[in-house]
């Protein structure tokens, strides 16, 4: 069987639990997406210096397709913080399109290591996090428009540099920061989910288009479309049944349950 083939099938069960994580815990997928593909793409002849953008491209963009749905998910729940999400959604897109066009220039073995640390802190902060009493978050904050512009550019950069969708960080800076409930953070995080994964993966497609490297067949830019095809077959489906659990679980478990997926995946890396 043909290694394209083979790929494509097996990301159909990645795309699964892409969906229904992304529906879930609001964090686009990227997270799950980034480590498998790590160990998929070299099958298919994709190697250093190209490995690493090759990922995180076809990462964002299966995001960006799942997202729409998991978007539309949310807003049919009423999880979507419109009264702010438009000043979030221009910082995160700017802040993507920039870091997915400069993520070549970044070696790949500093990029995954940076990835693994990333997400091992944050597993601690959420584990940490979930222990908060919830009584004293908001469903309508209004955090100040400033700092909001500042941080999303910054979320927005590092999540296109990950290829994920942002809400490792959003998520958190919504719940700790903001102090927002946390089903309107998951919701927020949909929306700047898809910011990131447009603008990000046109800045991966660009620059795969423009790279001197010799891309393997099925390319598009920086996107393996076997890859991209298998996890947005069943993940646009699996989606919105991930955003039905995350409405009947208890915040805490929500928190626990983010906490655990990102010391898994962080760990997987670091050790190989």
């Amino acid at each position: 069987m043909d290694i394209a083939l083979q790929i494509l099938l097996l990301c159909l069960s990645l795309g699964a639990v892409v969906g229904f994580l992304a529906g879930m815990l609001g964090i686009g997928g990227g997270l799950v997406i980034v480590p498998v593909l790590l160990a998929l793409l070299p099958l298919a002849g994709v190697t250093d210096p190209v490995l690493m953008p090759m990922v995180l491209g076809t990462s964002l963009a299966a995001i960006l397709l799942t997202s729409i749905s998991t978007l539309l998910a949310h807003h049919r729940a009423d999880n979507i913080p419109y009264h702010f999400v438009s000043v979030l959604i221009v910082g995160i897109g700017f802040g993507a399109l920039v870091g997915g066009y400069s993520a070549d220039l970044i070696p790949s073995e500093i990029l995954k290591l940076f990835f693994a640390c990333f997400v091992l802190l944050m597993s601690l902060q959420m584990w940490v996090g979930s222990k908060n009493n919830q009584q004293d978050l908001s469903t309508d904050v209004k955090p100040a428009k400033v700092q909001l512009s500042v941080v999303s550019v910054f979320i927005g950069g590092i999540a296109s540099l990950l290829g994920i969708g942002g809400g490792v960080l959003l998520v958190p800076y919504l719940t700790s920061v903001v102090k927002l409930d946390m089903r309107k953070a998951i919701g927020a995080s949909a929306a700047g989910g898809f910011f990131v994964a447009l603008m990000g993966s046109m800045g991966y497609l660009w620059a795969g288009l423009h790279t001197d490297a010799v891309l393997p067949k099925w390319s598009l830019g920086y996107i393996y479309l076997p890859a991209l095809v298998g996890i947005i077959s069943v993940s646009l489906f699996t989606a919105p049944l991930g955003v039905k659990v995350a409405k009947r679980l208890p915040i805490k478990v929500l928190k626990r349950c983010f906490a655990v997926l990102l010391f898994v995946v962080g760990t997987k890396i670091l050790i190989g």
